[in-house]
C-alpha cells in the first residue's frame, strides 16, 4: 500500500459490524455456505476444510483473529475463496464472511495506515484503513494473518492471548 495514489479494486464484505476489503485480484470465487469438515485440534482460526471444485481448501475465520463474536451462519453468510501467499507459496483458502457486498474501488488517497493506538485489533494484521461512502473500511493483511497461523509460524494469536 505504499502507493496511495492508486485506487484499490476490492471486494467489500462484512464481519460482525465492520466492513472489510480484500483485494479483488486475489478473490477466486464466492460460495454460499458449503459443508465444513471439522479438523480435530485445529486452531480456532481454521474452522475446518471445505471442498472447492474437488480441491480441499482450509476455511479461515478472520473474526477469530480480530476478537469478534462469531454468530452462527445465516442466509447472508458466504465463503470468499482467495489465493494468497503463505511463506512464499501461492495458497488457496476460504474466508468466512457474514455478508459479501460488491467489488468497488477504494480511493487510494483515502487509504491510511492503521493507527497504532485506539485500535481493537493488532495493527500488524491491518494493511490499511480506507473510506467508502464516508464509512471506514478495514483492509486486512491476509499474508501476515495466514503466516502468523501457519503450522511453522509459531504460536497463534489465541495461544498468545491465553499466555498473557
Amino acid at each position: 500500500m505504499s502507493d496511495h495514489a492508486e485506487a484499490m479494486n476490492a471486494l467489500t464484505l462484512r464481519m460482525q459490524d465492520e466492513m472489510f476489503a480484500i483485494e479483488a485480484g486475489s478473490v477466486r470465487e464466492i460460495l454460499d455456505l458449503v459443508p465444513i469438515t471439522e479438523v480435530p485440534n485445529a486452531p480456532a482460526f481454521v474452522t475446518g476444510l471445505i471442498n472447492v471444485r474437488g480441491r480441499v481448501v482450509p476455511l479461515a475465520d478472520l473474526r477469530v483473529m480480530f476478537d469478534m463474536d462469531r454468530p452462527p451462519p445465516d442466509q447472508d453468510t458466504r465463503i470468499v475463496v482467495v489465493e494468497t501467499e503463505i511463506e512464499g507459496e501461492p495458497t488457496v483458502v476460504g474466508i468466512l464472511a457474514d455478508k459479501v457486498y460488491d467489488v468497488t474501488d477504494i480511493e487510494g488517497a483515502s487509504i491510511q495506515e492503521a493507527p497504532k493506538v485506539g485500535m481493537r485489533w493488532r495493527p500488524d494484521f491491518i494493511k490499511g484503513i480506507g473510506k467508502r461512502n464516508g464509512k471506514f473500511v478495514v483492509i486486512p493483511d491476509l499474508v501476515r494473518i495466514f503466516e502468523a497461523n501457519s503450522s511453522s509460524g509459531g504460536s497463534t494469536a489465541a495461544e498468545e492471548r491465553s499466555t498473557h
